[in-house]
């Protein structure tokens, strides 16, 4: 029997500083392959190049990973600074849109971190381009070297830094058993107001919004702020949610 097709969405990155390319971390394909039984399909993120029509007729789930570039702030209100480069604006013009379309078809929808925050501004929500300014709240950037390179280590860049406070009796906290998670960190920005149809089922110790879920979604539709994508082999909570999305997959591809 065939396996269920997640399409995958790419980022926009200058391959050994010449050429231009579209590329995915080898932790989401290994996750959707190996813990959620499906065959990744990775798809650019560029209009130009990616019919999203076409590409909703060909899977059966989409996950909007996470990646360096943020949002452009254009596109929930905010003037753009140099400060919050780089900005990807061609996934911009594909994944919010996208998300719409998922909705409405009802094919399972993950978001991971700036996939979370393209669902809530693809519902009108807001961001805050950058948390750690933000009086009361932690800084939620990925841990760096004293000269302010990023820490080699992958496990003390995914170490899990904070609490995650899941709603009770909510879809989150029936997926991973438990009202109350650890979960790593390695982002800039964050929700400031949730969309017209973001219901919050996850805040940080911080007040950070965490895990989100679209209303009324006819099918799987689901985002986080951390990289949920990180050991799923081992940890029990990115695992339960990788599996989830899954088997929404295979559900959609036996229909």
């Amino acid at each position: 029997m065939a396996r269920p097709v997640i399409g995958v969405i790419g980022n926009a990155r200058l391959l050994d500083d010449r050429f231009p390319g579209q590329t995915v971390g080898t932790s989401n394909l290994r996750a959707l392959a190996e813990v959620a039984g499906v065959l990744p399909l990775v798809f650019a993120a560029d209009p130009a190049i990616t019919d999203p029509g076409a590409l909703l007729d060909t899977v059966d789930g989409i996950l909007l990973t996470g990646g360096r570039a943020n949002i452009h702030p254009a596109r929930f209100g905010e003037e753009p600074s140099p400060a919050y480069e780089p900005f990807d604006e061609r996934r911009d013009a594909l994944a919010l849109p996208l998300v719409a379309a998922c909705i409405e078809r009802g094919i399972p929808l993950f978001g991971i971190c700036r996939g979370f925050q393209e669902i809530n501004v693809a519902f009108g929500g807001t961001l805050d381009p950058e948390i750690r300014d933000i009086p009361g709240r932690m800084n939620h950037r990925m841990p760096r070297l004293p000269n302010g390179e990023p820490h080699p280590d992958l496990d003390v860049l995914f170490e899990d830094r904070h609490e995650v406070r899941l709603t009770p009796g909510g879809v989150f906290a029936g997926l991973v058993g438990r009202e109350v998670i650890r979960v790593n960190s390695l982002h800039g920005q964050g929700v400031r107001e949730p969309g017209g149809r973001i219901v919050v089922e996850g805040v940080a110790e911080d007040g950070t919004i965490e895990a989100i879920r679209v209303d009324a979604a006819p099918g799987f539709a689901l985002g986080v702020q951390w990289h949920a994508e990180h050991e799923t082999a081992a940890n029990p909570v990115n695992r339960a949610l990788i599996a989830a999305f899954g088997k929404a997959a295979s559900r959609r591809a036996a229909r």
